[in-house]
């Protein structure tokens, strides 16, 4: 409903939660996913108490945001649609996504040589995983020990170390 209120510019938020509600019925007409994949969970509200509340991931939010008419609502489209043609691109070229990887992992600020080490411990990771696969190792445990390994060897600190890194 809050995604709902910004896209339609509805400063009351009974108005917000009315279009909610209404375009929640014609989703469901129509048989479409996003409202199948909104969820109802409990949150506090301003007066404290709990009340179920439609949440979704990103994913369904994406696909709600396509489904509102709305001026606020078109950059995000017109990049949805930009980032698709990119991944049909990439799809019929793979080299494509290597490169958006490197120019990401530049705008990050990351050196030629720490994307040069990361690329090839991901190229590594999948020839060993592939090679675990074809030999009926299965994921889940003994995949991660690999992970673990790997992002240890190139960076020198463990995932968890590394995520705890990342989020501090």
């Amino acid at each position: 409903m809050d995604i709902v209120q910004v896209l339609t510019q509805q400063p009351d938020y009974q108005t917000a939660r009315k279009y909610w509600n209404k375009l929640k019925e014609r989703l469901a007409k129509e048989r479409s996913q996003s409202v199948t994949n909104c969820h109802r969970l409990k949150l506090p509200a301003a007066d404290g108490k709990k009340y179920l509340t439609d949440v979704a991931n990103a994913e369904t939010l994406l696909c709600l945001v396509q489904s509102v008419p709305s001026p606020k609502a078109e950059p995000i489209k017109l990049w949805l649609a930009k980032v698709g043609y990119e991944r049909m691109q990439e799809m019929s070229d793979p080299a494509l996504s290597l490169e958006r990887a490197r120019a990401t992992w530049q705008k990050h600020g990351r050196s030629d040589k720490w994307i040069q080490q990361r690329m090839t411990g991901q190229e590594t990771r999948n020839k060993l995983t592939d090679y675990w696969a074809s030999h009926d190792v299965k994921k889940g445990e003994e995949y991660a020990i690999l992970t673990n390994l790997i992002h240890q060897e190139w960076s020198g600190v463990s995932v968890k170390a590394h995520k705890e890194l990342e989020w501090a």
